[in-house]
Formats: structure tokens, sequence, C-alpha cells
């Protein structure tokens, strides 16, 4: 049940706002308080990022679009099969991926 508007004025009038911030602050560098985020990278940002390539090299060494790339980065879509065990293969093993762009591109 919320506070009415008198109960909030006797409690704030109580408070010591100053000691309040210090101790914040206090806290703050103490490491208290902290919230940690934890974010699931998709297999095929951890590949793409391990090998160093921009997004439209990465599409276009996966014979995919760029769109098609993001659309998998972002969730939106799931790679198939073949282009999974592609991915696998470039977050495991980037230097394969790397022998295979310069095949690929000469």
């Amino acid at each position: 049940m919320p506070l009415t508007e008198k109960q909030l004025q006797e409690r704030d009038a109580q408070r010591d706002l100053g000691a309040e911030l210090l101790q914040a602050v206090r806290d703050i560098k103490a490491g208290k308080g902290k919230v940690v985020a934890k974010i699931d990278v998709p297999p095929v940002v951890k590949a793409r990022l391990k090998s160093g390539l921009s997004q439209s090299q990465f599409a276009s060494l996966l014979g995919v679009s760029v769109r098609t790339l993001q659309d998998w980065e972002q969730g939106r879509r799931q790679p198939s099969g073949a282009a999974q065990t592609l991915i696998t293969i470039a977050e495991q093993q980037p230097k394969v991926l790397m022998q295979v762009l310069k095949a690929h591109t000469l």
C-alpha cells in the first residue's frame, strides 16, 4: 500500500540526504550494487569476430548476402545446416577460414 502524502513528508523530514548520497558514493567505489548483464553472443558473431573479417567479407565467404548474415547475427533467422557447419569451422579454426579466403580472392 503506498504511503500517504503526510507519511511521505514525515519520512522525508527524518532523512539525511547528504549522508545517504555519501554512502551511495562509497558503495559505488567499493563495487557494491553492480549489475552484471550476461549477453549470449550467437556463434556466427563469435566466428566472424575471431576471423577479423567485416560482415561483407564474411558473408561473401559463406556465400550469403550481408542482410542474411545480419539476420543471423541479430537472431532474426537461423543459418542452415551447411552454413552452421561452415560457421563452426570458422569459429574453431579461423586460420583455415583465412586460407579459404585467400584462395577465394585469387
